[in-house]
């Protein structure tokens, strides 16, 4: 299994309901490092899993409208809460659809898994991963 992975970052604000999230149920910031990881069996006929700078603009693209933002106002998360795993899943769902789209370029279409991780601090991350399906 092959694999490249691209990273950025986004700033945002959120909080939480529920009492299991004590103190985090008030307003509060996170900067959130993003790892994405796309895996393939075997390389394209250049040699490459996928074109590094299609997949850095497709995540930044991703991350744009999240960016210096209040998850709680976000449309994409109304009425739940906006947990690093959450967050997780949504920026894989757009990321799949990128690869599925022809927007990382010619061999973007053999992606087979992604994985989308969120370091929310030096401690502390979490992810999601799957298949890219059709």
């Amino acid at each position: 299994m092959y694999a490249v992975e691209v990273r950025d970052h986004i700033m945002i604000a959120h909080s939480f309901r529920g009492d299991v999230f004590g103190p985090a149920q008030a307003l509060h910031g996170a900067t959130f490092v993003v790892d994405v990881a796309f895996y393939r069996d075997d390389l394209t006929e250049d040699g490459i899993v996928v074109d590094i700078g299609r997949a850095h603009e497709a995540l930044k693209a991703t991350l744009a409208p999240l960016n210096y933002t209040n998850l709680d106002e976000h449309p994409a998360f109304a009425g739940r809460n906006s947990t690093t795993e959450v967050v997780a899943k949504h920026i894989f769902d757009a990321m799949a659809e990128a690869a599925r789209s022809g927007a990382l370029g010619p061999g973007g279409d053999g992606i087979g898994r992604i994985r989308v991780t969120l370091g929310e601090s030096h401690v502390a991350r979490a992810w999601f991963e799957g298949p890219v399906s059709s």
